[in-house]
């Protein structure tokens, strides 16, 4: 039951933080199967199982919200669906040895994109509008599916920043857009699963636990999407993601590192992490101070040429009665 009650309540941070930041449900949920001990495909069976309600709640709450470019969703999810069959099939058939510390390195290598892009980048907006190629589109779709069945999470990871780094659509579309058609992804990578597997290692209940969690938070997530600050999630988040996952490397027979290096490690990484998110909370509070000054110079001009306007217009129309008025000037 403790079990459970931990999965439903991983299931309700990971969508809050999927939702609103438009990536993580899949690799922070797959982290925490991984760590008590769960087989790596089997893992990443679970959390598709679970995605396949989240991401379609999620997918309508965005929809709801106005959140979601529906030809973004059709040109980046079918291939991903694609991606992440295949995704699914290659990652049934490595064994558990080799699985473990192949998906905690990509794990670990999307945790450290994921505190690196969030800390110290942020949304390019000069190509706001413009619309998105499809051969763009297809082969980030392919890609990221592919690294979401094989990682256990990656879809968001992958997809969610290179559209944001693309500068042509808003962010809260970016992320209504790659909820949505991870739907596709999910369905497909558990199809993929399951045709491999089976029913093999796969607990229902834990499947229903991420599930219920997620449920709960899709449509909160979904409007937090206009209010919760990305980099502070993104730096928590990929924080969280890389200090799991090193644990992980660091205990498996490719490394074994002794306790005197493994907690120098962590301590190198709690340093790091604390500096990232501390960074970015500054430089967020700067944007917003930035961004109410802009604001405020912007109502301040707009005020300036409301009142310019009736008063130039009223210098017209007196100069235009007073010269109406006077006699005119003697002919010669």
């Amino acid at each position: 039951m403790k079990t459970l009650v931990l999965l439903a309540l991983v299931g309700l941070g990971a969508q809050l933080v999927d939702g609103s930041l438009g990536m993580a449900y899949g690799v922070t949920s797959t982290t925490l199967l991984l760590a008590i001990g769960t087989n790596p495909a089997a893992a990443s069976a679970t959390v598709h199982l679970a995605e396949i309600g989240t991401t379609l709640a999620s997918g309508l709450s965005h929809w709801k919200f106005g959140n979601v470019d529906w030809k973004v969703v059709a040109k980046v999810g079918l291939p991903g669906a694609l991606g992440a069959f295949l995704g699914a099939t290659v990652l049934a058939n490595l064994s558990t040895e080799v699985a473990a510390p192949v998906m905690a390195l990509i794990l670990l290598s999307l945790g450290v994109y994921l505190l690196v892009r969030f800390t110290l980048r942020g949304v390019d907006r000069r190509h706001l509008g413009k619309p998105m190629r499809k051969r763009f589109l297809g082969p980030l779709g392919l890609v990221a599916g592919f690294v979401d069945a094989t990682g256990g999470g990656g879809w968001g990871p992958v997809g969610t920043p290179a559209l944001l780094a693309s500068g042509r659509m808003e962010p809260r579309k970016v992320i209504g857009s790659i909820d949505t058609s991870e739907f596709l992804v999910a369905l497909a990578a558990s199809l993929g699963f399951l045709l491999a597997l089976g029913s093999q290692g796969i607990n229902l209940l834990w499947v229903l636990g991420l599930l219920g969690g997620g449920l709960v938070a899709a449509p909160l997530a979904a409007w937090l999407v206009r209010h919760v600050p990305p980099r502070m999630l993104g730096s928590l988040v990929g924080g969280i993601i890389v200090l799991t996952n090193t644990r992980t490397l660091l205990k498996s027979d490719w490394i074994d590192a002794a306790d005197p290096v493994r907690y120098a490690v962590y301590a190198v990484i709690y340093a790091i992490w604390a500096a990232a998110v501390v960074h970015s909370f500054r430089e967020y509070r700067k944007d917003r101070a930035q961004e109410s000054a802009d604001a405020l110079a912007a109502e301040a001009a707009r005020l300036q040429h409301e009142i310019a306007l009736p008063a130039d217009g009223a210098d017209a129309a007196d100069l235009r009665r007073n010269l109406a008025g006077r006699p005119s000037a003697p002919q010669d």
